[in-house]
């Protein structure tokens, strides 16, 4: 569960970031991580236009400068998207300074208020300089559909178990999620549908 939703303690430690939305009743807000690349992303665009659905995705900018069309494709579509740093860059071995300079590329390519730090993590001194340039959107639940020591089945158990109203949800249009979320994500969907919840992207 640790793993799954941050812990109540974990929360505290960043007030002013954002992990739960409770402005609608009943609405949940898919998110995905790590993109945009054309191996996985493609095929989410479509099966939330499937089923109807907007999203958000925090991409990485190194995968953005490299499928700048894919990226576009994501707004047109009506997403929303945030900044996820330009190399997916783990927050806990940098200073502040070299941390915003990598968010700061991504984001002259990205262009979102809304910041993900990689991997969920940040040092507070990096959290105090971020958000007075971003919102920082943590999460609620994390499917783990990265894990290879999971089924797809285990990651939908996990929306399952840990949903609940104003989650933000991540997944991951990433090669090392792909077979874990291409078989959770639908069900995922169908599931929290029949359970009356709505779907929302992350207001930019």
């Amino acid at each position: 569960m640790f793993v799954e939703r941050p812990p109540v303690l974990y929360r505290m430690l960043f007030p002013e970031t954002v992990w739960r939305i409770h402005k609608r009743e009943h609405t949940v807000y898919l998110t995905f991580d790590d993109g945009p690349i054309p191996e996985v992303t493609p095929w989410v665009l479509d099966t939330l236009d499937h089923y109807g659905i907007k999203a958000t995705f925090f991409c990485v900018g190194d995968n953005v400068a490299r499928n700048p069309e894919l990226f576009a494709e994501i707004r047109r579509r009506g997403h929303s998207v945030g900044n996820h740093t330009m190399n997916h860059m783990k927050s806990m071995n940098v200073s502040a300074s070299t941390y915003l300079d990598n968010v700061k590329k991504a984001h002259a390519l990205i262009q979102s208020p809304l910041f993900r730090p990689p991997h969920g993590l940040l040092r507070w001194t990096q959290s105090h300089v971020l958000r007075s340039h971003f919102s920082i959107i943590m999460y609620d639940l994390v499917t783990r559909d990265y894990s290879k020591k999971l089924t797809g089945e285990q990651v939908l158990e996990n929306v399952k178990k840990y949903a609940r109203n104003g989650s933000i949800i991540v997944f991951h249009d990433s090669l090392k999620a792909e077979r874990n979320m291409k078989y959770a994500l639908p069900r995922a969907i169908e599931w929290l549908k029949s359970q009356g919840y709505n779907f929302d992207r992350i207001p930019m």
